[in-house]
């Protein structure tokens, strides 16, 4: 028996039959008691946060819900649902969108924020994070919002209120600040903070690792995704492509496919 319960170990979860324990907790202490943002909290990180480290969590959950069906993993889950896709398989279709480039870019700005915050060298860092990575720096501007994701600026309030009021220190909330100004400086325009650089200053000041940053993000976007598949299953439709059927393609390779 040792060899099959020591197969996996883990310190989340304890059961037996009339018993469930998370992290320690009784299962019927915890419910009518914790808010989802306190569980979420509890499950990856041990321990169970205060009401303003809830409520700071909560924030970056809820601003991060949805984007549009022009999002490639909301389309994703209305074009699922629509090839006769369940909910589930739509979900799972579209968080497997959420990668590098769709869904990761407040992983990476969380990164940057942790490599400035080491280092104290703010235009050094975002330099050789340009040279390694590309021009493109993570959680500022926005290529659909302009002058201003209207996110950001109220994600950064509600930091600013929680480090008043002693939940976080708010140094990260000034390191992003002050790569915004400096990213600003070099262009010669604003180069104003987006969703994904407000969440991970929210993720950055309340101590989470950059990987949970994106795992946090697509829990927060899958209430988009479910709410889009749902839709898209009440409005019906049959195989729907990312583009009405009378619009084409470019065909870009050799002869002349309308005379074959």
């Amino acid at each position: 028996m040792s060899d099959v319960a020591d197969w996996w170990s883990t310190s989340i979860i304890d059961m037996e039959p009339g018993r469930i324990d998370i992290r320690g907790h009784p299962i019927q202490s915890l419910i009518g008691e914790l808010s989802f943002p306190q569980m979420v909290w509890l499950m990856v990180r041990g321990d169970v946060p205060s009401i303003g480290q809830a409520k700071l969590l909560e924030a970056a959950l809820v601003a991060a819900v949805d984007h549009g069906p022009q999002a490639p993993s909301i389309a994703t889950a209305r074009m699922a649902v629509t090839c006769g896709a369940s909910l589930n398989q739509a979900m799972a279709s579209a968080v497997n969108m959420l990668d590098d480039v769709h869904g990761g870019a407040g992983e990476q700005a969380l990164e940057l924020f942790t490599m400035i915050d080491a280092s104290g060298n703010l235009p050094s860092t975002v330099a050789d994070w340009r040279e390694t990575n590309g021009k493109y720096v993570p959680g500022f501007g926005h290529r659909f919002h302009k002058p201003t994701d209207p996110r950001a600026p109220r994600l950064m309030k509600v930091v600013r209120d929680a480090a008043g009021d002693g939940v976080c220190d708010g140094r990260f909330a000034t390191i992003a600040e002050d790569v915004e100004s400096h990213l600003s400086d070099l262009s010669g325009k604003p180069v104003p903070m987006n969703i994904d650089g407000a969440t991970a200053v929210i993720y950055a000041e309340l101590g989470f690792a950059p990987a949970l940053a994106r795992g946090l993000f697509c829990l927060s976007r899958s209430v988009g995704i479910l709410a889009h598949a749902w839709e898209q299953q009440q409005q019906g439709g049959r195989n729907k492509g990312p583009t009405p059927p009378k619009y084409r393609w470019t065909y870009t390779g050799g002869g002349n496919s309308s005379s074959e």
